[in-house]
């Protein structure tokens, strides 16, 4: 399917231009992604939003977020995303979208880690780390295929989200201790007894 660019505020372009569509594998996650004719890289409000959970309007809250503008800086704004328009098959029944460019992908990701969002913060940290493994490949010479990237990309999301599941359990245990420990303390108190005293020992004569 083709896909025609037309577009918004400083970046306008001829009607008669394409951005070019494929599917983008992110270890165990597949998005539709763009490329425009000048050679960068789009993904969809909605995609970015749903691979971690959420929905486009997340997504297009955060285009007009102080959030946004501190992590990219205040010159940047909404306006400058591109729209493209699809040509007989539409997606997902629009006939027009506007994909963000990957910095903003990158930083709404981000951004929702903050915030504490666990598929967010896993796919944040896998990514992160498969970009500087890449690096460290290419200093010691070490040469991986793509599906061999995928696979140790795919088993990095998982395992880290197993382990933040887990985590979050082990917190969400800590906090029922607690209520419990703080509802005791309030009885013994309401009965008179202090829970913390020093209560005198027998001394065997």
């Amino acid at each position: 399917m083709n896909w025609k660019a037309s577009g918004l505020g400083t970046m306008m372009m001829s009607n008669s231009e394409k951005a070019r569509r494929a599917i983008v594998t992110i270890g165990p996650l597949e998005v539709e992604g763009f490329q425009l004719p000048d050679g960068s890289y789009r993904m969809s409000q909605t995609q970015a939003a749903e691979v971690v959970g959420l929905t486009e309007r997340n997504a297009r809250d955060f285009l007009n977020s102080k959030a946004l503008k501190s992590l990219l800086g205040e010159d940047y704004t909404p306006a400058k995303l591109v729209e493209i328009e699809a040509e007989g098959e539409q997606l997902r029944g629009q006939s027009r979208i506007r994909p963000l460019p990957l910095e903003v992908v990158s930083a709404y990701w981000l951004w929702q880690s903050h915030r504490g969002n666990k598929q967010a913060l896993s796919l944040c940290v896998a990514l992160v780390t498969e970009s500087l493994e890449r690096r460290f490949d290419a200093a010691f010479g070490v040469s991986r295929t793509e599906a061999e990237r995928d696979d140790l990309l795919t088993n990095r999301i998982q395992t880290l989200e197993r382990d933040l599941s887990q985590l979050g359990d082990t917190y969400a245990l800590d906090d029922t201790i607690r209520a419990e420990n703080q509802e005791l303390q309030r009885q013994l108190k309401a009965h008179g007894i202090e829970p913390f005293r020093d209560w005198p020992t027998e001394e065997k004569t």
